[in-house]
């Protein structure tokens, strides 16, 4: 299983607009970096729901539910789409803020690379974000 982050801004969608659907089709991805994650996806892997904008805090996970597959709502094959459904909320909210306090982030790809809206996460800072949500 590979764990990765999503990205949306929780005025467009967020976590508790997903309990309610229960699921989703994650979509409106056209950054080719992004993209490019998103066709590395598996069913079953997990990933961090994150509210951008002005909150800037992962704050629940979900499951991918199907691998990642072209968009028929769009023309070009290249845009790829999967399924997810959430999992839980996390218990705390881990902000931005927290996450540039602390050196195990500090290569990691939301810190460096700030309008990516698909990324991998390693194992090590998944872990760490779940510790942390739980303090």
């Amino acid at each position: 299983m590979n764990y990765w982050l999503v990205k949306q801004e929780p005025s467009v969608y967020n976590y508790d607009k997903l309990v309610k659907e229960k699921k989703t089709v994650w979509d409106g991805v056209h950054n080719n970096l992004a993209l490019k994650h998103i066709r590395s996806m598996k069913k079953g892997d997990k990933a961090l729901f994150y509210h951008t904008g002005d909150e800037r805090q992962a704050v629940g996970i979900i499951e991918i539910t199907t691998d990642p597959h072209p968009n028929p709502k769009e023309g070009d094959k290249r845009f790829v789409v999967m399924g997810v459904k959430p999992i839980s909320r996390l218990k705390r909210p881990v902000t931005l803020d927290e996450m540039k306090t602390d050196k195990i982030f500090k290569n990691w790809d939301l810190l460096r690379i700030s309008r990516l809206s698909v990324m991998p996460v390693p194992k090590e800072i998944w872990d760490t974000i779940i510790k942390k949500s739980n303090s």
